[in-house]
Formats: structure tokens, C-alpha cells, sequence
């Protein structure tokens, strides 16, 4: 029987949660990108989402929006529930066939629209960290042979085995999810002894499992990182990995709040939140929001106007989008207030803008 939460960490992994320095854990900067796969699955295995959550200081509407961010200490907190509240010792592994292209927002939609499957490789482990990961991952090809690896830099003691499973459980499934049919690997190492699930690992991510081996790694084909994909997008895939690109390079060395704001806009499909819904998301009150803001030198609406500027800016120079659509994707549900707000961003309209740099 699965233990009953307690409210708080256990001491191992209050251990875990401390030893990398309370000022990196405790910063919201971690996405919910792919998380909701974890409470849904073991939903269906008769764990509510309450249990799972609880404790962690994350609420049932923040496991499920894009714009949320957590920290690390959230995030690890989350993981610990899971590993000791399932009923199945294969939780990993059935939470990431349960991954959807939708739970992963525009980082999502990019590796969809990408041309060939090589592409959307790429672009994913070059923004990995819109994911926020728990393990370092890195991506190379030696002769024939992909290899997606993983390095344990954080000691995740007896969640190791969760994060892994959860890990390349998920990539095999969104890998089938883009090419439109199953993905094989051609074998997995694995760095911790054969769990008591071992047996459904090779059935579950598809081909041979090694366990207590010396690296954590899948190796698959590189033959088929030349494989179209079938809802390739060039524009789409283009505009919108060049965005998430600079804006990831511009964001790179700022303040952890301002980076998570950022980020958040980055990853929602909908309209851009309220300062008082970010700070509920990042666990702050707005007055807090707006302080730390300001001892950053910056203030919620430059974050949010800059977002917008680049992306409207974007959208004018290299699509044939109307500026009506343009307006809505930019965050605005009015057209002539986005209008107002690009005259005052560059002091010109729009159609103005477009015209001038066509």
C-alpha cells in the first residue's frame, strides 16, 4: 500500500532538497511543461490529484497551466510524492506514454511542425530548458548510432529510476506522437540496478533494456533523423524557433523572476496573464511581484510589453498574418489597442511598420 503523505518531505529527501543551496530551489523557475502526465495517471490509478500535490505547494490549476512555474524544491517534492504514493512500481514509464503534444505549449507545436525528424531533435535539446528538466540531457551521433543521454547531477538517490523512466518513456512517445507511427529505439542503458518492474521496460519503451550499466542513455537510428515529419511547418517551425531562440539567448543571463516571467510567455497558448495571476502561479503576492521586479529594475508591464514587442515585430516581418491576427497572437483581444500599443512601442502602425520593411 502506498504511504500516506505527510505534508512535508521526507528526511532523505529533505536531504536532496537542501543540499544544492536554498536560493536556486526555493526561485519559481521550473515549467510545468509535461507534469500533468505524472497526476493524470495516477488518477487513473485511484491517487488523487490532492494526495499527489500535497505539500508541494503547487494547486491543482497550476499542474496544468503553461504560464506556472515552480522551483526545484516544488518540483522534487512532486516527484517524491509520486514515487511513493503509486501503486505501481511503473509509474514513470505509464506517465510518459500518457504525454500529449499540447501539454508542452509552443515548445510542443515547434517539434511537431519541424520538417524532418532531425530537426525537431535538435530544437529540442537546444531548449530543453523550457522543460525544465531534472536531469542534464545532451543529444549526439556516433556513425549510425543517436544517443539521447542523461547525467544525474542533482544525486536523486531512490528517485532516479522515476525521473529516467518518465524521461524516455516520454521521448518515445512523443516521438510517435510527430512521426505518426510507433518509434523503436535500438536500446536503452540504464545506470540503476533491475527495479521490480524491469520486465515491462522493454515493452513499454520498445526495445532491450541494460540496467546497472555505465551510462544512462537511448540509442536509436540516425537514419531516421532525416525522416519527414507529416505536419511539417517550415514557416511555422522556423518563426517559432527562432523566437523561442532569441528570446531564450536575450533571457539567458537575467534575473531568475524576470527569466520565469519570460519563459511563462513563451509557453502559454493563451492570452498573457495579469500580474496578479503570475504572482498567484509563482506563488507570490503581487505586491511582492511587483517589489522584486522593481529591485530588478524592470517593472511586470516592460516584461510583458517587450514579449509582446518581439513577437508582434516577428510576426509583421515574416508572415503574411493579418494584423488583426497578429493582434490576437501578440496577447491582445482588441485590435486598435494593439494598434495604440505598437505606435507606442516604435511610432509607427503596423501596416506602417510592415510596409517600410517589406
Amino acid at each position: 500500500m502506498p504511504r500516506k503523505p505527510t505534508g512535508r518531505p521526507s528526511p532523505a529527501m529533505s536531504s536532496l532538497l537542501f543540499r544544492h543551496g536554498s536560493g536556486d530551489m526555493e526561485t519559481p523557475s521550473e515549467s510545468t511543461l509535461g507534469l500533468p502526465a505524472l497526476v493524470e495517471t495516477l488518477a487513473g490509478l485511484g491517487v488523487d490529484a490532492a494526495a499527489v500535490l500535497e505539500g508541494t505547494g503547487i494547486s491543482p490549476l497550476a499542474i496544468t497551466d503553461h504560464n506556472a512555474r515552480l522551483s526545484q524544491r516544488q518540483k522534487f517534492a512532486l516527484f517524491d510524492n509520486v514515487e511513493r504514493l503509486s501503486p505501481d512500481p511503473a509509474i514513470g514509464l505509464l506517465a510518459g506514454q500518457r504525454q500529449r503534444i499540447p501539454d508542452f505549449g509552443v515548445f510542443g507545436y515547434v517539434l511537431l511542425s519541424s520538417a524532418t525528424l532531425g530537426e525537431a531533435v535538435n530544437f529540442g535539446i537546444q531548449h530543453v530548458r523550457l522543460a525544465g528538466p531534472v536531469l542534464e540531457k545532451s543529444f549526439r551521433i556516433e556513425g549510425e548510432v543517436a544517443i539521447f543521454e542523461g547525467r544525474d547531477v542533482l544525486d536523486l538517490g531512490r528517485l532516479l529510476p522515476l525521473a529516467t523512466e518518465f524521461w524516455f518513456s516520454s521521448i518515445v512517445t512523443l516521438m510517435g506522437r510527430i512521426l505518426e507511427r510507433p518509434f523503436q529505439p535500438r536500446r536503452m542503458l540504464l545506470p540503476y540496478p533491475a527495479p521490480a518492474c524491469a520486465a515491462r521496460y522493454p515493452e513499454i519503451l520498445n526495445c532491450p533494456v541494460s540496467f546497472a550499466a555505465d551510462a544512462m542513455q537511448m540509442q536509436f537510428d540516425a537514419a531516421l533523423l532525416a525522416l519527414p515529419l507529416p505536419n511539417a511547418n517550415p514557416i511555422t517551425a522556423s518563426l517559432s524557433a527562432d523566437f523561442c531562440g532569441r528570446m531564450l539567448e536575450a533571457i539567458g543571463g537575467e534575473n531568475l523572476l524576470v527569466k520565469s516571467i519570460k519563459e511563462a510567455c513563451l509557453n502559454s497558448a493563451g492570452a498573457v496573464p495579469r500580474a496578479e495571476d503570475m504572482a498567484a502561479r509563482l506563488h507570490v503576492s503581487t505586491r511582492t511581484l511587483h517589489r522584486r521586479l522593481a529591485d530588478a529594475g524592470t517593472s511586470y508591464q516592460d516584461i510583458i510589453d517587450g514579449v509582446r514587442k518581439r513577437l508582434a515585430v516577428e510576426l509583421l516581418e515574416r508572415t503574411e498574418l493579418s494584423v488583426d491576427k497578429i493582434a490576437e497572437r501578440s496577447g491582445f483581444a482588441d485590435t486598435s489597442n494593439f494598434r495604440k500599443a505598437f505606435r507606442k512601442w516604435t511610432g509607427q502602425t503596423p501596416a506602417f511598420f510592415r510596409e517600410r520593411r517589406g
